[in-house]
């Protein structure tokens, strides 16, 4: 076990299980415990099924109809290009294109991205898979220090090019971890500060006019780093859900 394990911080984690026809994503983190069920046949979606068990904003539980009007009938090979991120609630995007991604897998896949709070503006961030090191760096101030191929590139801008230049599986999983290190900064936001959703930016769904006039705060926050509890536990393995 890595000291980081040990560390209080942020703890995220996805899980993707494939079936005959379907699949399922699911993630939960701080702030978040959602899923996503798609239903394919010949490579398109039949039927998109998205369940919010805890989001932190009262006109979240709107989105769930935006993604299914955004992915419904779309090729699973087109998920990614298909768009419309900031009109949906990101997370449940982020999960519907990582279920299409992995609809033809032979096993479930498991993500564990682990953020520690900042000590002086130092935190160390690592994306899992299936429990082995996958991706990780040292960050100071939002701005990457280790390892020395990413040194002074910032968190929020200019990882893209980086990203980019992966090939695809690393891409998705950099993707999720930079994703996750950027909410793992929640943590030290005054709550006052982060539940005026006016002042937010229009990059979600419970974002954009009019709607963010109208959110408010809610949700439950959980700290995995304190205790035994761990995302998405209790695990059930999964199978079809009923029609």
């Amino acid at each position: 076990m890595s000291a980081l394990d040990q560390l209080p911080g942020f703890r995220r984690r996805f899980r993707v299980t494939p079936g005959r026809g379907w699949v399922r994503s699911e993630v939960e983190d701080d702030y978040h415990h959602m899923t996503v069920i798609l239903r394919h046949e010949a490579g398109v979606v039949t039927e998109v099924e998205p369940i919010m068990h805890r989001a932190p904003w009262t006109t979240c539980p709107g989105a769930p109809a935006q993604l299914r009007q955004t992915f419904t009938g779309v090729a699973l090979e087109d998920f990614a290009l298909r768009g419309e991120k900031t009109a949906n609630c990101t997370h449940l995007h982020d999960l519907a294109v990582l279920a299409a991604a992995h609809a033809q897998d032979r096993a479930p896949l498991v993500y564990d991205i682990l953020v520690s709070d900042p000590v002086e503006g130092r935190r160390r961030v690592e994306l899992r898979r299936d429990g082995e090191p996958l991706l990780g760096w040292s960050d100071q101030d939002h701005r990457i220090v280790e390892p020395a191929e990413l040194a002074g590139l910032g968190l929020f801008d200019q990882l893209r090019p980086w990203i980019d230049s992966l090939d695809p599986p690393r891409q998705e999983a950099a993707r999720l971890l930079r994703w996750g290190a950027i909410l793992a900064h929640g943590r030290v936001i005054p709550m006052e500060r982060q539940s005026d959703a006016s002042r937010m930016p229009p990059n979600c769904y419970s974002f954009q006019p009019p709607r963010k006039a109208q959110a408010r705060r809610v949700g439950a926050i959980r700290d995995f780093s304190q205790g035994p509890a761990q995302p998405l536990d209790p695990y059930t393995p999964a199978t079809a859900p009923a029609p």
